[in-house]
């Protein structure tokens, strides 16, 4: 009985033990893939001894206050270039501390079946970002209905436009929103796994996609400078890479089309 006991107890303390080491972090994330896959991945982490939060924001610029404030350790929803100009907009002290998805953009459109077929005074809903309004009106370059400044590439303002034949106007929009406006409009950035998340409409039906071969536009796991070496991130982004759990969410969160996105850690 003693011996019973003893070990009982034994067990109960080395739980309490693994319970109280275990690590916890905060991750903020944005409703649709990023947030779906996160949640794939607590059950294992906490196998793991890393226990993850999740905190969910609805824009694209409280995750980066949120962390340079240190309410939460990580966000998971922004690419390089677009984390490199909220830093030189606004001096935050972050940095990147491993790689995500590399999702695909697209122009769509619920009225018009080709850029051809788009008629003047067209309207066309955009992202209201710098970076991300900068790569859609790349897309509608390529589709020959603006022109921009050379040179400017992702950086491009709708100020770029030098030559607009259609006379199409412009609405910008909040990323995350621009699937839900996309029946109001003639044309709409959008971005598959909000699509996805909305229940709007088929994601694969972009009158053109951005491509998924820049890995400079792969999301990234981002923190404050000073932890983007600590070890339970590094275990985070690395549990997130290697999860099954992570590669069927985001699978299912792109509507199973492998065009719509990629795993850039795996290329």
């Amino acid at each position: 009985m003693k011996l019973k006991l003893v070990s009982l107890l034994s067990l109960t303390l080395a739980a309490l033990a693994a319970q109280a080491s275990a690590a916890t972090i905060k991750v903020g994330v944005v409703p649709g893939v990023y947030a779906d896959s996160i949640e794939a991945l607590v059950p294992e982490a906490k196998a793991k001894g890393l226990d993850i939060e999740v905190v969910e924001f609805t824009d694209w610029t409280t995750p980066n206050v949120a962390l340079n404030a240190g309410d939460i350790d990580v966000n998971y929803f922004q690419h390089k270039p677009f984390l490199d100009n909220a830093i030189a907009e606004r001096g935050y002290d972050l940095a990147p501390a491993g790689i995500g998805i590399l999702a695909n953009i697209g122009i769509y459109s619920l009225k018009y079946k080709d850029f051809k077929s788009v008629p003047d005074s067209a309207t066309v809903a955009i992202a209201n970002d710098p970076v991300n309004q900068g790569r859609g009106l790349l897309l509608l370059e390529r589709g020959g209905l603006i022109k921009l400044k050379d040179g400017v590439g992702y950086k491009g303002t709708l100020d770029d436009i030098v030559d607009n034949p259609k006379h199409v106007t412009f609405s910008e929009v909040e990323g995350p929103q621009l699937a839900r406006v996309t029946p109001d409009v003639d044309l709409a950035l959008g971005y598959p796994h909000f699509i996805v998340a909305a229940k709007a409409f088929d994601p694969s039906s972009g009158l053109i996609y951005s491509g998924v071969d820049d890995k400079q536009y792969a999301i990234v796991f981002t923190t404050r400078k000073e932890k983007a070496e600590d070890p339970a991130i590094k275990e985070l982004v690395t549990l997130y890479q290697n999860s099954p759990a992570v590669k069927a969410a985001v699978h299912k969160a792109f509507a199973a089309d492998n065009k719509l996105y990629t795993l850039p850690w795996l290329q």
